[in-house]
């Protein structure tokens, strides 16, 4: 027998069926889901240490190797977002002390600026206005004068839509002996990237962008430089359950027996494994073309319509978003827009 009375009753909202209204996603993320990737979230779970999720493990870090093109052995998915991913990466990578090298251009710097100064970091913003990037020059002043032992870029900044050029940052921050950490979360599928040939060191994504997949889970690579930077650690990381050595072994990336760490998302991680199977399957070469053709037909639509895009510069523009990147959305956007501005008071133009 219970030892007290209920004082909370059953809330009547629960007794109701679930309602979700069936809505075509065209905003900087969540996307829609696939049908294969929702075919995948109805599937029975299985246990978390199972031979069987192992397997589905794997196979999602070939997966994430593939998408970010590297050999790291230290590739997994993080059992959050993307903000998630990033604590992983800062967590492990700096410690109090450190000198830490931000481009903080919109939102996303300024996450990671917070998440260093509250581990001790001695940060220093490189701030820009928002549609703003780096040039190499730039960043080799800031490497020149805070000697810092870590770099972050945004390399498709979603707040405000510029997308980040890489090619030739990660070398620059080596010959300064510098880690190179990218948070590529609305580009990943969608432009090129390519982290071994662009020397990033640590490069993360979200699961809920091109990927089409749930909210919730995140992709995230260390090379072989971050790795030996977290080994030498003089301190243990403040999380535990972002601790990557434990994340690294539960995901079978230092070859020792697995042990628990944390218990997954196990329906997550089958929709992200159908998520990188479907990118497989289409090819990254033909995901950036689809991508590019329907970025560059939205931009010309906004144009005709006598709009001023915020980006000036069309090769630093970052696009749409996984499967909804179609001509067929991009007219539904416009015609939507189109009505908007009928009723917008010019004051407000």
């Amino acid at each position: 027998m219970a030892s007290h009375r209920l004082l909370v009753p059953p809330p009547e909202a629960l007794r109701r069926p679930l309602s979700i209204p069936d809505r075509l996603l065209l905003t900087p993320g969540p996307s829609n889901l696939a049908p294969r990737v929702l075919e995948a979230g109805g599937l029975q779970a299985i246990g978390h240490m199972t031979k069987e999720m192992y397997q589905v493990m794997d196979e999602i870090k070939q997966g994430i190797q593939y998408v970010f093109q590297t050999h790291n052995p230290i590739t997994l998915a993080v059992s959050g977002s993307g903000n998630c991913a990033l604590e992983v990466a800062l967590f492990n990578l700096l410690e109090p002390g450190d000198s830490f090298l931000v481009g903080t251009n919109g939102m996303w710097g300024q996450q990671a600026l917070e998440i260093g100064q509250r581990i001790g970091a001695r940060v220093h913003p490189m701030i820009k206005e928002p549609g703003g990037h780096y040039t190499l020059q730039e960043v080799e002043e800031g490497l020149a004068r805070h000697k810092p032992v870590l770099l972050f870029l945004t390399h498709s900044e979603s707040s405000t839509g510029v997308m980040q050029p890489l090619d030739g940052y990660g070398q620059l921050c080596h010959r300064h002996q510098c880690l190179f950490l990218v948070d590529s979360v609305a580009s990943l599928g969608g432009v090129p990237i390519y982290m071994d040939q662009q020397g990033i060191d640590v490069l993360y994504s979200g699961s809920q962008k091109v990927l089409n997949c749930p909210p919730g889970t995140s992709l995230i690579s260390f090379s072989n430089k971050a790795k030996q930077k977290v080994d030498a650690r003089r301190t243990k990381p403040f999380s535990v359950f972002m601790d990557l050595k434990c994340l690294a072994n539960f995901w079978g990336c230092d070859d020792k027996p697995r042990a628990y760490h944390h218990t997954t998302s196990v329906i997550g991680l089958y929709s992200l494994r159908e998520s990188l199977a479907l990118m497989v399957e289409q090819g990254l070469e033909s995901s950036w073309q689809r991508h590019r053709e329907a970025s560059a037909y939205l931009h010309g639509r906004l144009q005709e319509l006598g709009l001023q895009l915020f980006v000036r510069d069309p090769v630093l523009r970052i696009g749409l978003l996984g499967c909804n990147a179609t001509r067929k959305n991009v007219d539904l956007v416009i015609e939507a827009l189109k009505e908007a501005l009928r009723h917008c008071p010019r004051n407000k133009l």
